[in-house]
């Protein structure tokens, strides 16, 4: 059975069942809920048979599917998945519903093409982490923009045109030269699919320039320092959902990118360029974390602490150790969900007082007890409590660097007092303190649907926390081949004394 393929475009079934509804605006909406919530559903259990099939043992891609398509061309669909992309699928399945219950109750205009964008969404986010051609990952890597631009820009704030068109025109730009970047792969390996392509010898000078051009597109997908700028508008002016799937997916396939393609196919490009990784990611973990601690808006505020979240997962794996890359794999996991349960704390407050700025708030504890809780709890997760899927990431990314370099892990540990000193401060702002504003005394705590939503995120963290092993021997045998990968053709070039390493 065609698993990968079911799960990537089964949601496209939903929305067209979505787009032939007839009857009133009020049945029409309704119903498109219903059945985006059903199909996402349905999509998310498939997802599970990726997990249960999968053998952690083997490193290699599994349960592949190919089939030509431009045979002129040699350009194939090729769909698979090993230990690395594998684990990003269950996120983007698991998260999409979660978003569609979120949504219930806030979207109340154009609900139908809300859920419609949505479902279109996951189709191009699952499809992207499984192709294996070239061409195919840039189709599904670029027409992720287009739904979220209009998420944005349909349903946001007041500024949601000036986000939408920020958030299009910073991410298409370095893209173009990614496009480059595989014409020119093309011409020297004679196909676009990317195992092909990984075993293939590009000479070092020609190395510098594809990997530049790579890098300009998944380093604003990251999103790295300096290039980090459209994040906060997109998350200021994103409805909640839309902010869960930006922080939760897409700033991850910066992130898989640079695993898929900069490290295991130019390794001297990437041996080069890993002390500029280090030095932009070291800025992004301390400046963006003092960036946060100014910040009058929520969302904005959560969003910066993404982007120094995010600069950990960079230095982790441009170690090149088996606990770096774990490490930034499985921080780069933690965060989508921690994030996302984040935003939609935001969003439930939001709901109510339609307002995010921190300064309105305060004493929620006292009627808003279960609130309080979850946030205290998804906060805590965020600093890299132990016991929290947060701990684990952070550690194995220090772990790594420190063995690669002290200065790169002392340096990046400034940040976890920093995001402590933010994360908290934000918790003591809106939760604690005098319960004096009548408004605020108005507000209820979280209904039956709203704990539905926070429940399994509460969970995953928890899992992830106690018994990371179930997530990290799914990457080890991948994470392995990669760095092996890597080293053997870094050796064979003649660059580096890779047994120092």
């Amino acid at each position: 059975m065609p698993i990968l393929s079911i799960t990537t475009f089964l949601p496209l079934v939903g929305a067209l069942f979505i787009l032939i509804q007839r009857g009133s605006p009020e049945a029409v909406a309704n119903q498109a809920r219903k059945i985006a919530l059903i199909t996402t559903l349905i999509n998310f259990v498939l997802s599970l048979f990726i997990w249960f099939h999968f053998d952690p043992a083997n490193p290699g891609y599994q349960m592949v599917e190919k089939a030509e398509w431009i045979p002129a061309f040699k350009v194939n669909y090729h769909m698979g998945v090993d230990g690395i992309s594998m684990l990003f699928v269950i996120l983007s399945t698991f998260l999409t519903p979660l978003c569609i219950l979120a949504s219930w109750e806030s979207i109340q205009t154009r609900v139908k093409e809300y859920m419609v964008a949505f479902l279109v969404l996951e189709t191009l986010m699952v499809g992207m982490f499984c192709a294996l051609d070239f061409v195919l990952f840039y189709m599904f890597f670029e027409g992720v923009l287009i739904p979220m631009f209009l998420i944005i820009g349909v349903w946001g704030g007041q500024r949601r045109v000036y986000a939408a068109f920020k958030f299009f025109l910073y991410t298409l730009l370095g893209s173009v030269l990614m496009l480059i970047a595989i014409l020119a792969m093309w011409f020297v390996a004679g196909t676009t699919d990317i195992p092909t392509i990984t075993a293939t010898h590009f000479d070092r000078q020609m190395q510098i320039w594809l990997w530049l051009a790579c890098f300009a597109s998944f380093a604003v997908k990251v999103p790295m320092w300096p290039v980090h700028t459209w994040l906060p508008d997109a998350h200021v002016e994103a409805p909640t959902a839309g902010s869960v799937i930006l922080a939760g997916v897409l700033l991850k396939m910066g992130g898989y990118g640079f695993l898929r393609f900069n490290i295991p196919m130019l390794p001297e490009a990437t041996e080069y360029f890993a002390p500029l990784i280090y030095t932009l990611s070291i800025v992004a973990v301390i400046y963006t974390s003092l960036v946060a601690l100014a910040q009058e808006d929520m969302k904005k505020l959560i969003a910066y602490s993404s982007v120094a979240h995010m600069g950990f997962v960079t230095i982790g794996m441009f170690t090149l150790n088996a606990q770096g890359v774990e490490g930034s794999i499985f921080q780069m996991l933690s965060h989508g969900i921690v994030s996302g349960a984040l935003f939609l704390c935001v969003g439930v407050v939001y709901d109510r007082l339609h307002t995010r700025e921190i300064a309105r708030y305060g004493g929620l504890v006292h009627n808003m007890p279960k609130y309080a809780i979850v946030f205290g709890f998804m906060t805590m997760a965020s600093v890299g409590l132990p016991g929290t899927s947060g701990f684990v990431g952070e550690f194995l990314v220090l772990l790594g660097a420190f063995q690669d370099n002290t200065w790169v892990a002392a340096l990046a540990a400034t940040g976890l007092v920093l995001g402590a000193a933010y994360a908290l401060w934000l918790l003591r702002r809106i939760v604690f303190g005098k319960l004096v504003k009548a408004d605020l005394k108005a507000m209820y705590d979280m209904n039956i649907r709203e704990i539905a939503v926070f429940v399994p995120l509460v969970i995953v963290v928890l899992w992830m926390g106690i018994y990371p092993t179930s997530f990290l021997k799914i990457t080890s045998a991948s994470v392995d081949n990669l760095i092996k990968t890597y080293e053997t053709k870094l050796a064979a070039a003649g660059g580096v004394n890779v047994a120092a390493r």
